[in-house]
């Protein structure tokens, strides 16, 4: 009797762990990209989300400027170069994210002399405030 009560619990184990992996198949499940703690978003009641794209052809570069709040930057293609003052250069990739400090001088470049760059860029901050500010 013993063994046909270890035969019942393995294979009702089994018929749950089938049923289980049944309900997951084409359950689509984030990959966490970037988890980063940060300082310097906003406070306020309200906050502006925006979600811009920037593409840059071939030795294209941005204005020296700053942010007032973290922007997070994902590469779709080709490879950025950030440059922010008192640091070594960072260079993202495609499918890789970043995360810009706030009130930090920076630019960023498209290196490549033939390869396009393309990116996402994801912004909060108080609602009306500029994306950025340039340094002259």
């Amino acid at each position: 009797m013993n063994k046909w009560r270890s035969f019942y619990f393995g294979f009702a184990v089994l018929l749950i762990s089938l049923v289980a992996m049944a309900q997951e198949q084409g359950v689509i499940k984030p990959k966490l990209l970037l988890s980063e703690i940060i300082n310097g978003m906003p406070k306020g009641e309200k906050q502006e989300v925006r979600v811009l794209t920037a593409s840059f052809k071939p030795g294209d570069k941005t204005m020296f400027h700053t942010h007032r709040f973290p922007v997070t930057v994902y590469v779709l293609e080709g490879a950025f170069t950030l440059e922010m003052e008192g640091r070594e250069p960072v260079t993202v990739k495609a499918g890789q994210p970043i995360i810009m400090p706030p009130h930090v001088k920076m630019t960023g470049y498209n290196r490549s002399s033939t390869d396009p760059l393309r990116l996402v860029i994801f912004n909060v901050s108080d609602p009306g405030t500029p994306y950025l500010d340039p340094v002259h």
